[in-house]
């Protein structure tokens, strides 16, 4: 019960205290777009260069949240809303610890994203779109989820049978049908490393 709640978060150290420890800003980047468009394999990418430049990372990825964190749940709306605030306070706890979050996560609506940028914290987030046209997507489809929702073996099968809605005004756009993965993760870093680089002033 609520009354018997008793948050220390003014007790702790704070994010800024660690990001000076690991010489960093800590930012959540949230990587948005339909289903083989190709955000867990820039995610990867990006986060493959970040250590290279001795960032610290955590990636948080669909599959891996819905095997453990978030395994009680389907991929109703409900299920679906639930899924993404989870995701979201984790982002927020991986933020305050001054770790820079690379979230791959469809987030198909635009209040299901505003909600998980609102526990998290506006400013603390880019939403980076992973634009990619369904029909390119579905070229891609090494795991046959299109396919199979197109038989409707999978429901609520977002693009297909459950609507997505493109971020209108997307921190950074990334069009992966136009671009070659290496492209796409250059174009990422040169947006993301000024904004996680703490600077002599911070």
């Amino acid at each position: 019960m609520t009354e018997n709640i008793f948050p220390v978060f003014d007790q702790l150290l704070n994010r800024r205290d660690k990001e000076k420890v690991i010489n960093q800003r800590s930012k959540v980047i949230w990587f948005t777009g339909l289903s083989g468009s190709g955000k867990t394999t820039i995610a990867r990418g990006v986060e493959i260069e970040l250590n290279k430049r001795s960032f610290l990372t955590q990636i948080l990825d669909g599959d891996n949240i819905r095997s453990g964190l978030s395994k009680d749940l389907g991929f109703s709306e409900s299920d679906r809303k639930e899924n993404i605030r989870r995701i979201a306070e984790v982002s927020k706890i991986l933020l305050n610890g001054g770790i820079i979050c690379l979230n791959g996560f469809i987030a198909p609506t635009k209040e299901i994203r505003e909600m998980a940028y609102n526990i998290i914290g506006r400013v603390n987030v880019f939403d980076i779109f992973i634009n990619a046209p369904i029909n390119v997507c579905e070229q891609r489809d090494v795991k046959g989820l299109y396919v199979k929702a197109r038989k409707g073996i999978i429901k609520n099968f977002t693009g297909i049978t459950s609507p997505f809605e493109a971020p209108e005004n997307p921190d950074l756009e990334i069009r992966t049908d136009l671009l070659s993965i290496e492209e796409s993760i250059t174009k990422c870093l040169e947006f993301i490393l000024p904004n996680i680089t703490l600077s002599d002033k911070s």
